[in-house]
């Protein structure tokens, strides 16, 4: 009997959305810095957006652009795209102008809509170096941004090319009728600018809303739950992850503009959030932050996308039990695997996890290119209903990733054990290879992670004379320790095989200012990069 994930759960937008009116109209749908909202007033807004989006011209097929913080607004304009089948295109608010202006190009935005400024960040002023001309009423369309016709601005310094949300609401014609399909692209999502050139990987309605559905019932989220997650609402951790499971799953979102561990811990705190979502360097700036002793947590479980160390911490410290963990890509909606609440927890903080329903998984000797026999490491490969449509515009760059009979190589390595369950070894590029060996960087960070003077740990391969690659690690102390590198290395011999060993430590404050990606993430490449050019200086010296 062949799977369908629409026998599961709904599978558009406005299908998911009118089922939670049905079913919870009251429960709180999302609290954010701009407000909070219950179910019935979120679709009561974004049937509002909708019919205005509908008078700016927009229609089915049209790419619009949301260059806005976690909030209201966000969720409310990305629901409202859904329902008319456009196609929402998140833009990284940490970007810069350049970088703005090639996803605007590159993905033929239409119409943007754009906060006058976020934080410390002037969109407008950032505008203006893209389209010098914003000032003109007549500026658009403009050769810079050929596809660009409207800018919708939300805040007060609206330049004269651009009208504001409230005129636009204000403005707002009769409901525009049809809706979305299942297969229609829902989101343009560009990867997360630790490569070169980004590329737009379109996602469905089905394959969003199907993976947010099944990735929340795997947290264990239920009805009126509170999930606290502050992933960025312009990453796929936070429109599907976030936004849609907690709508298909009927549960309260509560997130931030931008994460901050003492403001994270007073919110889980005062909303009692269950649930609490996270990558490991989130997880750990919560776990190491002086106020978390003092908060009372009510924490059941949640994800985090982590090593087992840090896992088990986090059911350990913030009472969070049934915590899970996940694998997955933008490319597959995300989540291609997961552990689930009501297992183990010695499976779930192993890393050890279930294959989505309904999905196609194996493990391909990148070599060989034969299927790995269970417990060997190999390529994750992954084909069925969650897999991408492709990427934008760029039939060279899907043909390398997506075969024409459907499977996705994800370009990491992991494994599958007798029973079928996936475990991630590390990214297929990231894979040190010391004197013939292969070691992961997520192993070696772990093991250091147990170190008691250690709060973090990021570990990369740099040349060597000898083995040809060895690993090298930067580390922050926890608050009042201290530890010399020389000293690390060592403890490191007694936790670890001789060739996964750091043979170079360097003790940092921080990762901001060498390279972290607006979700939080380490940038392997830049941390690569500055240690073989501290390793230089150390030649020279």
């Amino acid at each position: 009997m062949s799977f369908s994930i629409d026998s599961l759960c709904p599978v558009t937008v406005q299908d998911a959305l009118a089922r939670a009116v049905a079913l919870a109209p009251d429960v709180e749908a999302l609290v954010a810095p701009d407000g909070r909202v219950t179910f019935a007033e979120l679709a009561d807004q974004v049937a509002q957006l909708r019919a205005a989006l509908h008078g700016l011209g927009v229609t089915q097929g049209d790419h619009v652009g949301i260059c806005l913080g976690n909030g209201v607004a966000f969720e409310t304009l990305f629901l409202a795209l859904g329902t008319l089948g456009a196609v929402a295109v998140p833009v990284n608010t940490r970007l810069k102008a350049d970088e703005i202006a090639y996803a605007l190009r590159q993905s033929r935005v239409r119409v943007l809509i754009t906060a006058d400024r976020l934080l410390n960040v002037d969109f407008i002023a950032t505008l203006r170096e893209i389209l010098p001309t914003i000032d003109s009423a007549d500026a658009l369309p403009d050769a810079t941004l050929p596809y660009l016709q409207q800018i919708v601005v939300l805040g007060d310094n609206c330049p004269a090319a651009a009208r504001g949300w409230d005129a636009m609401l204000a403005a707002a014609p009769a409901d525009p009728g049809p809706k979305a399909r299942a297969d229609a692209t829902l989101l343009i999502q560009y990867t997360s600018g630790t490569t070169a050139y980004p590329k737009g990987v379109m996602l469905s309605h089905r394959s969003m809303l199907g993976n947010g559905f099944v990735s929340g019932q795997r947290i264990g989220l239920r009805t009126g739950d509170r999930f606290h997650s502050s992933r960025p609402f312009f990453h796929v951790a936070g429109t599907t992850l976030s936004i849609l499971a907690c709508l298909q799953n009927l549960a309260t979102l509560v997130t931030m503009t931008r994460f901050e561990p003492g403001e994270a811990l007073a919110m889980l705190e005062a909303e009692r959030c269950t649930h609490v979502s996270g990558n490991d360097t989130m997880a750990l700036m919560l776990l190491n932050h002086p106020d978390r002793a003092r908060r009372q947590l009510h924490l059941r479980g949640g994800w985090v996308a982590g090593s087992q160390s840090v896992l088990r911490r986090v059911a350990d410290e913030m009472g969070a039990r049934e915590i899970v963990s996940g694998y997955g890509l933008s490319e597959a909606s995300p989540n291609i695997a997961q552990s689930c609440w009501w297992e183990h927890e010695d499976i779930r903080t192993g890393g050890r996890m279930r294959p989505q329903p309904g999905l196609e998984l194996r493990v391909i000797d990148p070599v060989s290119g034969s299927e790995s026999a269970a417990g060997q490491a190999g390529e994750i490969q992954v084909r069925g209903w969650s897999v991408m449509k492709g990427y934008y515009d760029m039939p060279d760059k899907t043909a390398e990733t997506l075969s024409s009979d459907g499977w996705l190589a994800t370009g990491d390595l992991g494994r599958r054990g007798a029973d079928g369950r996936l475990e991630f070894v590390g990214r297929l590029k990231n894979i040190v290879r010391v004197g013939g060996e292969n070691v992961s960087p997520e192993e070696v960070e772990d093991r250091l992670h147990r170190h008691p003077a250690i709060k973090q740990a990021q570990v990369v391969g740099v040349p060597d004379d000898r083995l040809v690659e060895v690993c090298a690690a930067f580390v922050i102390l926890n608050e009042g320790a201290a530890l010399d590198p020389a000293a690390l290395i060592d403890w490191s011999k007694g936790v670890m095989a001789g060739f996964k060993v750091p043979r170079h430590v360097w003790i940092v404050e921080g990762f901001e200012e060498i390279g972290m990606t607006a979700s939080s993430k380490i940038q392997k490449t830049k941390l690569a990069d500055h240690a073989r050019s501290l390793l230089a200086q150390e030649d020279v010296a």
